[in-house]
């Protein structure tokens, strides 16, 4: 769990740089760049990476068998000799796709050079490949709530002569090359980066928020107005065709465009034709070449009827450098999704269009709180609402809401899937229009909150394994407010807020409106059983507290009457006592293995060892036996843990699954946190998924110990620390 952080406009600054911020990142496998140089420059000797060695792995694909097509690793100046880190100014002609499935990366960083403010919070500025050169070189990347620096070398994979990855139009400019190089580094090799959505590298480049927009939910002109307003507060742009199958992905179509890839939008521009005024988009290709053939394109005789002065405002150029220029309705009709990163929430606020992303944005506050997770196989992995049994068994986090919103500062938009249109609009507002000051309205009365879940590591060994991931709101009346929320909770409540429907991609995120109140978000993978690692971010507006830790509830035991039992079972005990116990008139465990095994079921009967615990979970003063009424009260418990076993087991299997277990040892009248019950099934189930009758014993005979003996304790101080800091320190021993 992260600190919580306000911060007021756009850009926020904190004086002592705590570790993470862009001023003091994080050193990426330690190593610090200042240190390394410095070393080097003092040796004379260039960088050589150990990190991230010249070597087949870095690449992360099979290597080519051909021999003619090997690959060697060279510095810039092996390459070239004019070689420099960046020639005059960085631009959108500067990032050329290689032999490498990571347009969605190198389309994101495209757009990052279009606003210089950003663009220096990755590639920090000072960097050359003159002297003082050392062949060494950093960037910054933000990575779950913190911005990491990564160290690279400048020792680049060549085949035949050219860079195989990543290059510039001009051939000897690196900075897009080494910046490929540091991301791929992070991500573990460049075979990582195969594959993606585009908002991945749009978060990474930014640490903003980003998410998706249908082209077809606005007519040309209001998506024109609103991609303008977007571009002009700093957001990143970028758009693809979708592809209807895997066999038309990356395919030329006669227009020149290719679906299924992604492009980088860079501009929104209006010429004047004859009497007509032309709304343009400017879009880039990450491939350096292959540009649309249509309308407006380079080569559209559209342009010779515009004015001279027009063409040269715009920067028309009339080359292969894949950038090109596209009407708004010619884009309507053949693009599918525009992908938006904005820096920060106000940037998502219709009514605030600064002219550059560095630009106070809002005089709102937000509030950010930032929470890492983890799902775990047969524990914290619940699943979807559809696996009512185990869902409430996912990760909570606490949202305390407070302040409504101020009217003024409201937006018109009610979700993720919606974005904002351009205020300064000259029309009458139409019947729709009208309806969204409705809405405006009612939102005031509301807290905005915006939610993004984003599932970490999930790029490893040239292979993507995104998770199918979602989130549920869910508003938790005032009588169970700091109540442990059970599975009867979540099965009588429906959710008040989610992220839509489970989706296969890094992140997924909603901006939401709720009453004041007090609010559980639960974040899932779609399928239980499925661990991985997440980091959830909650922006609050006007001041709203958040729960600064995960939703943990207070573990308890109380303790169920005790069944008499039954006439049977007291003649079998009597009778072994008679038979069987010495002059003590007492039991040890193998003879009350013996005796239990007689009256449990087969499927249900005891190892020698958990006979053992069982005695040691009575008050024996001492001695490694049980009394006649000790031993007639553990039958009728294990009866009673015989019967509950096989209600909960309820796929017959002879074992319990962690979920099952919750469940029964809640019927037990044990109720226990999230950690602590994990730290249980770990504990008793020896790391297996299932547990078997004997471990369940096992289980509820040492807490139920533990519980006692907790209850027993008169130390204020452990009293201070809580159930649940007992229960986690003497479940591992």
């Amino acid at each position: 769990m992260k600190s919580l952080t306000t911060f007021t406009g756009s850009m926020a600054t904190d004086k002592k740089a705590p570790l993470g911020s862009i001023g003091n990142p994080i050193k990426f496998q330690d190593q610090d760049f200042k240190t390394l140089l410095e070393e080097c420059l003092k040796s004379g000797q260039l960088f050589a990476d150990p990190a991230f060695p010249a070597e087949q792995k870095s690449i992360g694909t099979p290597e080519d068998p051909d021999p003619k097509k090997a690959i060697k690793w060279q510095r810039p100046k092996e390459i070239s000799k004019n070689a420099v880190f960046v020639e005059g100014t960085t631009g959108t002609t500067d990032i050329c796709q290689g032999q490498l499935g990571n347009c969605w990366l190198l389309a994101a960083l495209s757009c990052l050079t279009m606003h210089p403010t950003l663009f220096v919070k990755v590639v920090p500025s000072g960097q050359s490949l003159a002297k003082p050169y050392a062949g060494i070189f950093h960037f910054r990347f933000w990575q779950y709530g913190e911005w990491v620096e990564v160290v690279v070398d400048d020792r680049l994979p060549v085949r035949e002569g050219r860079l195989l990855f990543s290059y510039s139009h001009t051939r000897n400019e690196y900075w897009s090359a080494l910046v490929e190089k540091a991301y791929a580094k992070l991500m573990g090799s460049y075979g990582s980066l195969k594959g993606g959505n585009i908002s991945e590298g749009m978060e990474d480049f930014t640490g903003g928020i980003a998410y998706s927009m249908e082209v077809s939910s606005r007519t040309p002109r209001v998506l024109w107005r609103s991609l303008t307003a977007a571009l002009s507060r700093g957001s990143l742009l970028s758009c693809f065709i979708q592809a209807k199958s895997y066999l038309e992905v990356g395919k030329v179509a006669g227009n020149g465009l290719i679906k299924g890839h992604a492009y980088a939008l860079t501009d929104t521009d209006k010429v004047t034709k004859a009497s007509d005024e032309i709304l343009l988009l400017r879009l880039r290709n990450p491939w350096g070449f292959v540009e649309y053939g249509g309308p407006w394109s380079d080569k559209g005789k559209e342009w010779d009827d515009v004015d001279k002065a027009e063409k040269e405002r715009i920067e028309l150029k009339k080359k292969e450098d894949g950038e090109f220029w596209i009407s708004s309705e010619d884009f309507s009709k053949l693009f599918d999704i525009i992908e938006l990163c904005s820096v920060n929430p106000d940037s998502l606020e219709e009514g605030n269009t600064p002219a550059s992303p560095s630009s106070a944005a809002s005089p709102s506050t937000w509030t950010i709180s930032e929470h890492e997770g983890v799902w775990v196989s047969g524990s914290s992995a619940g699943g979807s609402r559809r696996y009512r049994k185990s869902f409430w068994k996912n990760p909570q986090f606490q949202l305390v809401l407070t302040q409504q919103d101020k009217a003024e500062d409201e937006d018109d938009e009610d979700d993720a899937d919606d974005d904002d249109d351009d205020e300064e609009e000259e029309e009458e507002m139409t019947l729709e229009e009208k309806k969204i000051a409705e809405k405006q309205k009612e939102k005031a009365k509301k807290c905005t909150v915006l939610v993004e879940l984003l599932q970490k590591n999930r790029r490893q060994k040239d292979k993507v394994n995104f998770l199918y991931i979602g989130f549920h709101i869910y508003k938790v009346p005032s009588e169970l407010q700091g109540v442990c929320l059970s599975s009867n909770f979540f099965q009588k409540n429906r959710p008040v807020g989610r992220s839509g429907k489970y989706t296969a991609q890094r992140g997924v995120w909603r901006k939401l409106h709720l009453e004041p109140g007090n609010y559980i978000l639960v974040a899932s993978a779609y399928r239980p059983n499925q661990p991985g690692e997440f980091f959830v971010r909650i922006f609050s507006k006007t001041g709203n507290t958040l729960g600064t830790q995960d939703f943990t509830c207070s573990s308890g035991f109380l303790p169920l009457m005790a069944a008499p039992i039954p006439p049977e079972d007291h003649m079998r005990v009597q009778k072994t006592f008679d038979d069987v116990a010495g002059p003590d008139d007492r039991l040890n465990a193998k003879e009350l293995m013996m005796l239990f095994n007689s009256a449990l079921d087969k499927d249900y009967h005891l190892p020698l060892e958990t006979c053992r615990q069982l005695i040691l979970g009575e008050d024996t003063k001492g001695r490694w036996s049980l009394s006649r009424k000790q031993t007639e009260s553990l039958l009728s418990g294990l009866r009673n843990l015989q019967s509950i076993f096989f209600q909960f087991d309820e796929d017959s299997s002879g074992t319990m699954s962690p979920f099952e277990l919750s469940t029964a040892l809640q019927a037990v009248g044990m109720q226990l946190d999230g950690k602590v019950a994990h730290l249980v099934s770990e504990r008793f189930a020896a790391g297996e998924i299932h547990m078997p009758f004997y471990s369940f014993v096992s289980c509820v005979t040492r807490l139920r110990k533990l519980f006692a003996l907790y209850e027993s304790e008169t130390s204020q101080e452990v009293k201070d620390r809580g159930i649940n800091s007992w229960l986690l320190q003497f479940l591992m021993v």
